[in-house]
């Protein structure tokens, strides 16, 4: 059995199954890079046979990525694999992963197919995806509610027909962890050819346990453990990356494996970049990521850390990138220290016109705040790219917002709408809410507003504030993002931004994927 864990990443996947969670290809590019810095074994850019947008996204991962396998999800059918195959072409290593529902209530009511049928279907698309590669994963869909016998069954059968990963996946977060640790130990033991092959696990999050059902069938055998950044995922989420590495790393007297290919220092910048590019802020007390994880308040911890760490912090908040290389920008840094520090954080520039471009958006936030931090600059890169991708239709020219004690606040904007400027003013509860209507009655979207939320990037009262907004339409869901050290117009640019998106094409969008 290998000393070392496999890591498989799947925020690109399953990850922007989460409403509102859709990314462009660009950002998944970005996140890649960061995730391939991190040390990640194999990253699961996306379900290539979804839609065009999906299957672009997944080749130029694939094209960009040299360190890390890149995967393709495919259900067991021939055109989803021929698909992934077609968008892996250019992977420097790259993997096909199929999958087929083996649990009784999806063979029955959904498939309506014979367990016969569905291993013969099974073995047939392990077959084809051998075709394009040797590096062939196949997930028994539901199998947290499979029979353990038939289990056993169709693994041994892919396994014959070529599959090097078998994925044990509990769907729908319906195990408990000693139930599914014994599913994993049962399944070596009782499987003819159970040393053919690597044992994995993708475990979601309904009742609260991805990740400790995922350490349990580690220590029961398990060698991959399928997560994503920030536990980010279908409905509950998917096991969190960062809560599993650091168990591992922090806990090796009780696992027999290890994680020293991965490098920790990474998760914080990898939290805030996946955060920031979603719209899904992080809890404060989120484990390893949250801005609380590290912080005590209690008198007693507080003394007892300053005496030495260890009586209270089980881990250094260093090793996960909380304090590494922070260097502080101001108006004096000049260009090249701005391309360096943005290199060094996994931001790069495709163009002299981009880097530019970025330069002066710099420029004008260190006029506003003395001090840039690095959640400033990947603040700067997010919006950036934001507006890249969208056909920017609806540009921000000038606001102007009244807020007046025992007076309706009232805001008047400027927006340039085709090229051509129209200004409107506009009524409303608060100065964000008469921001929203006056934008609204100029763009005539018809979106619904369905989420809108406020974090700082930084501390201190001249911080950026980093807004988010979900708009819904006729059933599509999208994220804006804006920040500006104005918090009304950080508000305006993330409105506006979401608008922008709902005018692109619903085959950019992201696609509805597989719930493996």
């Amino acid at each position: 059995m290998s000393d070392k864990l496999f890591i498989f990443d799947t925020t690109l996947r399953d990850g922007e199954q989460s409403p509102g969670a859709s990314m462009t290809r660009e950002e998944k590019v970005r996140i890649a890079r960061n995730l391939e810095k991190m040390g990640v074994d194999v990253i699961e850019a996306g379900f290539p046979i979804a839609s065009v947008g999906d299957f672009e996204a997944v080749q130029a991962v694939a094209n960009t990525i040299k360190e890390s396998t890149i995967c393709g999800l495919a259900r067991a059918l021939d055109k989803d694999i021929d698909r992934a195959g077609e968008a892996l072409k250019g992977a420097n290593s790259g993997r096909i992963h199929t999958f087929i529902a083996t649990s009784p209530i999806h063979m029955e009511r959904k498939l309506r197919m014979s367990p016969e049928q569905v291993v013969e279907q099974a073995v047939r698309a392990v077959k084809r995806a051998r075709q394009f590669t040797d590096d062939v994963e196949f997930s028994a869909e539901d199998a947290g509610r499979s029979e353990l016998d038939f289990l056993c069954r169709i693994f041994e059968a892919v396994i014959a027909a070529g599959a090097t990963t078998l994925n044990v996946p509990d769907t729908v977060g319906y195990n408990l962890p000693q139930q599914f640790g014994e599913t994993i130990r049962l399944l070596r033991e009782k499987m003819t050819n159970a040393d053919k092959a690597v044992f994995s696990v993708h475990c979601h999050n309904d009742l609260g346990l991805a990740v400790a059902n995922s350490l349990t069938a580690v220590l029961n055998g398990a060698r991959q453990v399928e997560c994503t950044i920030n536990g980010l995922g279908e409905r509950a989420g998917n096991a969190s990356l960062e809560e599993v590495v650091m168990a591992v790393k922090t806990r090796r007297d009780l696992f027999s494996c290890n994680v020293d290919h991965i490098d920790t220092t990474q998760i914080v910048p990898a939290s805030r970049l996946v955060s920031g590019i979603t719209g899904f802020a992080v809890q404060p007390n989120k484990a390893i990521v949250g801005a609380n994880a590290f912080a005590h308040e209690s008198g007693i911890h507080q003394d007892g850390v300053l005496k030495h760490r260890e009586t209270y912090e089980i881990m250094r908040a260093e090793d996960v990138g909380w304090s590494a290389n922070r260097m502080v920008m101001g108006k004096h840094s000049g260009r090249n220290a701005f391309k360096t520090r943005m290199q060094e954080l996994g931001i790069e520039f495709d163009a002299e016109e981009s880097l530019n471009e970025a330069f002066g958006r710099f420029k004008e936030l260190a006029d506003k705040k003395h001090e840039i931090y690095d959640e400033d600059l990947q603040s700067l890169a997010s919006e950036a790219t934001a507006e890249q991708m969208v056909n920017e239709r609806y540009k921000l020219v000038s606001l102007k917002v009244c807020s007046e004690t025992g007076e309706t606040p009232e805001a008047c904007i400027t927006l340039a709408i085709d090229g051509e400027e129209h200004k409107l003013c506009a009524q409303g509860s608060g100065p964000v809410d008469a921001t929203f209507k006056a934008i609204e009655s100029l763009a005539r979207s018809g979106t619904e507003l369905q989420l809108y939320s406020v974090n700082n990037i930084t501390s201190g009262t001249d911080s950026q504030g980093e807004v988010t907004v979900r708009l819904e339409k006729a059933g599509r869901i999208v994220n804006g993002q804006g920040a500006d050290t104005d918090i009304v117009i950080a508000s305006a640019k993330a409105y506006l931004n979401g608008i922008n998106k709902v005018l692109i094409p619903e085959a950019r969008l992201k696609p509805q994927g597989a719930d493996v």
